[in-house]
């Protein structure tokens, strides 16, 4: 039985494959760290601020074999430095998580060129470049049968129209849901795939202002009625990370408690 595909120990197992996650040292990103690291993946995480990312890596190599590279992903000089770090340190990459993010809120009279501009350079422009400069090593790691991964973190106010005044945020991830699908296109001659995960309520710093808000409206609208936990967002990201998801590619996977699908538009009236 333990030689069988559908074996879990097969199925779902991260071992000797290589990742990395950006924004790993809190929230989702942590999160999904979590995950890979506990499966037994070799895991480099990235935060812009070096202690956090350092103190973050210490914490998940109880878990596994975790690295820690800070740099900042919205400048040019960051992201040719990640790009450095791992190539140097590593023949390919089996496994590039697109998680860093930001978030900016104002009312529409008073929103800020350089709060969109600053959302938009960091949730859309660094994971399409990013993607692109780390797609040689990605490429090396994928076969026809087990291609390497992408996987981008969304969001599901890029599925809806949220209710808080975030212009910029849920443009910025329905543009990252779209490049998903776009890219899972242009790589999959390469042998790598590109998924997404739009997630839901989750505890988070990004988060915070609205659970601690909103938390009991949030979870009584949601079908599941709770917020997010750590697992729920580890799972499906080795999920997608394994062997079980080798065949999916351009999805767009809501992990929310069934929020969106929850949101009806009002019925028509039938006279």
């Amino acid at each position: 039985m333990a030689d069988s595909p559908f074996h879990r120990n097969q199925l779902f197992s991260l071992e000797g494959r290589t990742a990395v996650v950006t924004g790993g040292s809190r929230g989702i990103g942590y999160m999904i760290a979590s995950g890979l690291v506990a499966n037994g993946a070799k895991t480099y995480i990235t935060a812009r601020k070096a202690e956090q990312c350092d103190e973050a890596a210490a914490e998940l190599s109880k878990l596994g074999d975790c690295v820690s590279v800070p740099t900042d992903l919205a400048t040019n000089d960051g992201r040719a430095r990640l790009v450095d770090e791992i190539t140097q340190r590593e023949g390919k990459l089996d496994v590039l998580v697109n998680n860093a993010g930001a978030s900016w809120g104002a009312p529409f009279d008073e929103y800020p060129e350089d709060g969109w501009d600053k959302v938009m350079d960091i949730n859309i422009k660094a994971p399409f470049f990013l993607t692109r400069e780390l797609t040689p090593l990605l490429a090396k790691a994928g076969t026809h049968d087990n291609p390497a991964r992408v996987i981008n973190v969304g969001s599901i106010d890029g599925l809806h129209v949220p209710t808080v005044e975030n212009y910029a945020y849920g443009p910025s991830k329905a543009a990252i849901h779209h490049l998903t699908r776009i890219l899972a296109v242009t790589l999959a001659p390469r042998h790598i795939t590109v998924n997404a995960i739009a997630p839901g309520p989750f505890e988070s710093k990004m988060m915070q202002w609205t659970l601690e808000n909103f938390r009991p409206a949030i979870e009584a609208g949601a079908p599941l009625k709770r917020i997010g936990k750590p697992e729920d967002m580890a799972g499906v990201a080795v999920y997608l990370a394994s062997p079980a998801a080798a065949f999916v590619t351009g999805a767009v996977i809501p992990v929310d408690g069934g929020i969106v699908v929850a949101q009806r538009a009002a019925p028509m009236p039938l006279d």
